[in-house]
């Protein structure tokens, strides 16, 4: 028992002979590979850790008993855990928390470097000597800050953040903490903070402070530890850089650094304020603070202590968390929850040895591109970006049987050949949130969700590098779709030029030329891509990539419009409304009803005579007879027997060329002006009225293949070649308005 359990609740540490018996123990203890110092850090935390020990073996060694060791296995590795039993102020919130990591700049970021951005530097196993002389990886993790102030405002913003996150939850966890106590055990790594600078000294020429700072950071429980400390009125950095000493009712405006210095003190005065104060006075919101951390004077700790594989506990140990929060989401936002799956399945991937350490830390963002195997010194920041985002999208749309095992072990999917639409926007919004990381700010990672369950195969790229297909995509139509396909979306929304569709009916507003605000028509990121491959000349949307890749290289500054064959118009920003202008959205229109020629609802049909099983209807003649206006009552309709479908329609050359791409067979003889003006509205006629039969067509198979127990009554094949073909058409139809126009009377 500890001295302090006789004048309190709060525990004072032990004597130095017992933490140190307790240090020795843990270093003996098998897979035990962590640095002393770590353990010399938390020692004074740890209550009776005699009761943790063993008994002396034969050599006289003591271990932590097994009862208190868990070995855990996670997706990334394994690791050695000790249950132990600490006071409650115990335990240091932690910047790189994945709940809160879209906060910071991320060195993934080519651009990332300016003093005044926010940034964590990144963490790397701690590298220290081992018995026989060699460096070697413990099981500890490392980083290095600037300046102290520096590792202060990191540990307080990260705690503001938590905060903000916290007000999601359905309960208040600081009074919930104050009533019952912590129920359930945090998880803490050890990590050692360097500081870059030299340390401020005294008159003496003494250092005011240490150079570098153990802590034991939250892995699991960082709102707990953070509420817990709320309570006893201290903060993290106070833990982790040392406490002020008018906080151990001290005189003067020392900084106590060491624990075994300053918590002895603390926990005296919080047994003093217990002994001072009645059991009555335990108010929810403004009773005594020790009476209010009497409930958390202790808690149960688990300390990640050892792993097989030091240089990747950080992986390790986010592994080991993420799944609470993810599976279901546990106070996770969008991004940060898209960003936790991605790094999950990395992780994986290292773990099954499919994909190296080095890679995977660039692509989690914990490290900078160029340390990418593929990255090349003359890479400017527009092809480091793209050279990682593709990357990724290899990795979440693989062709590898292994790697498609290993994503559907991590993101918990469907087999492949039952992969939903889904599953597969739970991909593209993870690769979209872990792409945001290499850009200066965060976009709703539901920008990235532009593929078809055809996806599911995989996504195989052509290998070449940015430059080269912004200089062809003029002219190769491959080079152009792999730009629009897996770019432009995300070049668009990094300057804020589209958004995700927020599925507001009134759409968003935005801002004008003349300062004016302009309500902007809700529109869905597909449509803005197919804007780019339809609407206006290759040349103006290449010159827009080109502008938005230009912007990205000359600092991020704002793009330049471009003209219509493609120039930019340098100094003319490009905003969201001359997008909307120049690819507008297309929003289609839907057939006119008349009272007597509009063929009878789908309802009504049913209704009065059900569709035999084999009965489909038939499609109007390619020159419909107009209608006759006037009213007349209307029976309904049976329709007649479909006709047959020759076999090579059925199951169409993919390879063959498209009909659609022939132009238009020239007249047998020539016509007058008026016939083929006549000829030119009956075509257009024939096609609308097709046009609406195809829907209610679509509608009858829909209820045969129900009716049929079918739920998925077209094939793959034939689906992907007739969906081609309305594709081609509907290309070919936009650009039709334009030349009637040419040909029409003016207004």
């Amino acid at each position: 028992m500890s001295e302090s359990n006789f004048n309190g609740p709060f525990p004072v540490p032990v004597s130095r002979e017992k933490q140190e018996a307790w240090i020795k123990a843990v270093l003996a203890t098998e897979g035990a590979n962590l640095p002393r110092g770590a353990l010399e850090n938390i020692a004074p935390f740890i209550v009776d850790p005699d009761d943790t020990l063993s008994e002396p073996d034969a050599h006289g060694v003591r271990m932590l008993k097994a009862s208190t060791v868990r070995r855990i296995h996670t997706d990334a590795g394994d690791m050695v855990v000790a249950v132990v039993r600490m006071h409650g102020v115990g335990g240091v919130q932690w910047g790189h928390n994945e709940r809160i990591s879209s906060i910071w700049r991320s060195v993934a970021d080519p651009t990332v470097g300016r003093e005044t951005e926010k940034t964590l530097t990144s963490v790397r196993p701690w590298v220290g000597v081992d018995e026989t002389g060699h460096e070697t990886c413990f099981a500890a993790l490392e980083s290095v800050v600037p300046n102290r102030r520096t590792l202060i405002m990191n540990a307080e913003d990260a705690a503001d953040e938590l905060k903000r996150r916290d007000r999601v939850r359905p309960y208040d966890l600081e009074e919930d903490l104050v009533l019952n106590g912590q129920q359930d055990p945090g998880m803490y790594v050890p990590q050692q903070v360097r500081i870059e600078e030299n340390p401020e000294r005294d008159s003496d020429g003494n250092p005011l402070y240490p150079d570098a700072y153990w802590g034991w950071m939250a892995v699991r429980g960082n709102n707990r530890t953070q509420k817990r400390q709320s309570i006893f009125r201290l903060t993290s950095s106070e833990v982790l850089a040392g406490v002020p000493a008018e906080k151990l009712e001290r005189e003067g405006e020392e900084i106590i650094c060491d624990p075994r210095d300053w918590l002895p003190e603390f926990s005296a005065v919080l047994n003093r304020e217990f002994a001072e104060t009645g059991d009555g006075e335990l108010d929810p919101t403004s009773g005594s603070r020790a009476r209010r951390a009497a409930a958390i004077a202790v808690v149960d700790a688990h300390l990640v202590i050892g792993t097989p594989t030091p240089q990747r506990l950080y992986r390790i140990v986010q592994m080991n968390n993420r799944r609470d929060h993810v599976h279901p989401p546990l106070e996770f936002d969008a991004l940060d929850r898209s960003r936790a799956l991605g790094r999950s399945v990395l992780g994986m991937y290292v773990e099954q040895q499919v994909m190296d350490e080095k890679t995977a830390e660039v692509l989690s963002g914990l490290t900078p591109i160029r340390e990418l195997p593929d990255a090349s010194v003359d890479m400017t920041v527009s092809e480091l970006r793209d050279l990682r985002s593709m990357r990724l999208l290899q990795e979440l749309f693989p062709v590898d049987p292994r790697k498609r095992h290993l994503l559907r072990r991590a993101l918990s999917e469907n087999p492949p050949s039952q992969l939903k639409s889904g599953e597969i926007n739970q991909r593209a919004r993870t690769w979209s949130a872990l792409t945001s990381e290499s850009y200066p700010a965060p976009w709703n990672p539901r920008v990235g969700q532009v593929f078809s369950t055809r996806a599911r195969e995989g996504i195989v790229l052509s290998g070449r590098r940015l430059p080269e297909l912004l200089s062809a995509a003029d002219t190769d139509d491959d080079a152009f779709d792999e730009l629009v396909s897996y770019r432009a979306a995300h070049w668009l929304a990094s300057f804020g030029i589209i958004e995700a569709d927020r599925g507001s009916l009134d759409g968003q507003e935005a801002i004008g030329d003349g300062g004016e605000r302009i309500r902007r028509s809700r529109r869905t990121v597909m449509n803005c891509l197919q804007a780019l491959r339809y609407e206006k000349s290759r040349l103006m949307a290449v010159g827009v990539l080109k502008s938005l890749a230009a912007a990205m290289d000359d600092g991020d500054r704002r793009p330049w419009r471009v003209s219509g064959s493609g120039k930019e118009m340098t100094g003319r920003e490009m905003t969201p409304l001359w997008f909307d202008s120049e690819f507008p959205k297309d929003t289609g229109t839907r057939p006119r009803k008349t009272e007597v020629a509009a063929p009878p609802s789908l309802t009504a049909l049913t209704a009065s005579a059900p569709l035999p099983s084999s009965v489909l209807p038939a499609l109007s003649p390619a020159t419909p007879t107009p209608a006759p206006m006037a009213s007349a009552p209307t029976q309904p309709l049976v329709p007649p027997p479909a006709r047959a479908i020759p076999a090579q329609v059925e199951a169409p050359d993919t390879d063959a060329p498209d009909d659609a791409d022939r132009p238009a067979a020239s007249p047998d003889e020539p016509f007058t002006v008026e016939a083929l003006v006549t000829r030119v509205e009956e075509r257009v006629r024939g096609l609308h009225t097709a046009s609406a039969e195809i829907g209610e067509l679509l509608g009858y198979l829909a209820e045969q293949g129900r009716a049929e127990s079918v739920t998925q009554p077209i094939s793959r094949q034939r689906a992907d070649t007739t969906v081609r073909l309305l594709n081609q058409t509907l290309s070919k139809l936009r650009r039709l308005p334009e030349l009637m126009e040419e040909m029409s009377e003016p207004i």
